[in-house]
């Protein structure tokens, strides 16, 4: 039988798994709620324009 507690003292996460981690959390992606933000300062500098 594989005795899943000495496996799991064994396991280390790879070093391509970090680096992924990392790239994803270091992007600058725009959001959701990026664009709404900027969809309302838009529409607040139109209405404030006319």
């Amino acid at each position: 039988m594989i005795d899943f507690e000495e496996e799991l003292k064994k396991f280390h996460p790879s070093l391509e798994m970090e680096e992924v981690e990392d790239a994803i959390y270091n992007q600058d992606v725009t959001d959701l709620a990026d664009v709404l933000v900027k969809f309302v300062k838009e529409a607040t500098d139109e209405s404030a324009e006319n």
